[in-house]
Formats: C-alpha cells, sequence, structure tokens
C-alpha cells in the first residue's frame, strides 16, 4: 500500500516555477477562482439541503488536505514530518466545522451549528480572502501544490458566500458575537499545538507561537517592537475585527 501511494505521489509531482505573488497567474487565477466561487454560491444557495452542500465542501478539502500531507511527508521533506503544516490553520477550521455540522445538527445542537456557520461565513470568508490577496504561502515548485493552495482558498470563499447566499450564517450581530467563543476556542487549540509541539519542530498555527515573532506582513514588525505576546494579542484582535467588517458588509450585500 505505501509503494502504492508513493508512486501516486511521484507521478503526481509535476515540477513548476513557483509564481510570483501578483504575476498574471496569480492575479488571473485568483479572478477566475473567485468569481466562480460567487457564481456557484448564489447558484446553489436555493437548495433544499444546505447542510449537505457544507458537508461535502469538507469532504473535499479533507481529501486534498490529506493528499498535500501525504506529498509533503514523502515527497518534500524526505519522509520527516514538518510541524509547521499541520493541519490546523485559521483556513483550515472550517474543513472541521463542514464535516461535524450534520452530526452536530442532527444531534439537536442548534446554537452550536449556528456557530459553525457563522463561523464559516465570517472567519473562513476572511482567511480565504487574505490568503489570497498576499499568497506567498500558496506559491510552491509543484503544480499539485500551488494549485492545491489557491483551490482550498476559492472553497473557503465559496463556503462563506454559501452559509451568507442560503442564510445559514446569519445576518444579525448576536450570530457574529455567538461564534466568537468558537473563534477563541480554536485560538487555545492552536496554542496548545503550538506548545506541545516545540520538541519536534517549529508548528505556528495561527501565526500565534509564543516562541517567535509572529510572520505575518505588518504584524511581524509590531511584535518585533511591542513583543511577542503583545503582537499575537494584536493579531488576534485584527482577526477578530476583520471577521466583524465581513459580517457587516455581507449584511450589506443581503439588504
Amino acid at each position: 500500500m505505501k509503494s502504492v501511494i508513493i508512486r501516486f505521489l511521484k507521478a503526481s509531482a509535476w515540477p513548476m516555477e513557483a509564481p510570483r505573488p501578483y504575476s498574471a497567474f496569480h492575479l488571473y487565477l485568483t479572478a477566475a477562482g473567485v468569481l466562480t466561487a460567487f457564481l456557484l454560491a448564489r447558484r446553489l444557495s436555493r437548495t433544499l439541503r444546505p447542510v449537505r452542500i457544507l458537508f461535502l465542501c469538507g469532504l473535499l478539502l479533507a481529501f486534498s488536505e490529506v493528499y498535500k500531507q501525504l506529498f509533503l511527508y514523502y515527497i518534500v521533506d524526505g519522509e520527516q514530518y514538518d510541524w509547521w503544516y499541520f493541519p490546523f490553520q485559521l483556513c483550515s477550521v472550517p474543513m472541521y466545522l463542514c464535516l461535524l455540522l450534520p452530526l452536530v445538527q442532527k444531534a439537536g445542537f442548534q446554537k452550536a451549528a449556528d456557530a459553525f456557520c457563522t463561523f464559516v461565513q465570517d472567519y473562513g470568508l476572511l482567511g480565504g480572502v487574505m490568503a489570497l490577496a498576499e499568497p506567498s504561502g500558496l506559491m510552491h515548485p509543484y503544480w499539485t501544490l500551488t494549485l492545491h493552495g489557491f483551490l482550498w482558498h476559492f472553497i473557503l470563499i465559496f463556503s462563506g458566500l454559501f452559509c451568507s447566499m442560503s442564510g445559514l450564517g446569519g445576518k444579525s450581530w448576536r450570530r457574529f458575537w455567538a461564534a466568537l467563543p468558537l473563534f477563541l476556542l480554536c485560538c487555545a487549540i492552536a496554542t496548545a499545538v503550538n506548545v506541545l509541539s516545540r520538541p519536534y519542530g517549529n508548528a505556528d498555527m495561527f501565526y500565534i507561537s509564543p516562541y517567535y515573532p509572529n510572520g505575518q506582513i505588518v504584524f511581524h514588525q509590531i511584535a518585533l517592537a511591542a513583543g511577542t505576546l503583545a503582537g499575537n494579542l494584536l493579531y488576534i484582535f485584527s482577526i477578530i475585527l476583520g471577521a466583524a467588517i465581513f459580517h457587516w458588509l455581507l449584511r450589506l450585500y443581503k439588504k
């Protein structure tokens, strides 16, 4: 089985020159992907089974993440696990929420299901847009990894818009604040991963590692000047503010 997986991974390891941010490749692919996500979300928003659509998004993300992890482990990193790519970034959380959503809803935890959908709508959409706006982490010297990064964030944008257009995400500010504890819980889990994995690698989930300054543009300079903890707290606040702005914009679009 292992040999079959490795042969498949090697067969799909198509090399490419890593694209430059804001190159024609980046701009055209982003424009096409975002437009497709918007039109598809609008077209499917009238479906009678919106939770099933989100679950399918979660499955697609999960299968692609398994491929990415195997590719990194066997092809890129020579069978050494790189904790930098542990799948619990802000942009990874919608995958778990979409997969859990049918179970949570079936169990009768409607408030939790609502928080899941609002998170995907606000924080997931924010993560998808910001990653495409600053795409250095999406560019790889392999076609499959590069396309994986772009398609992943197109799916996040689709899922966020779909939650908004179908009504699952909610437009009230009460729904936004109800999703905030979920985001803070994810921050706590990310911090736990960063701390517990320290002996094995340099995990930086949510870019809030307590061991070195934030790696995101602008916030890195802030962390160098004000300290790692202050930089991380400001970064978390900025994510909340960004999600609130997207929630407000989606309210305006609905009206």
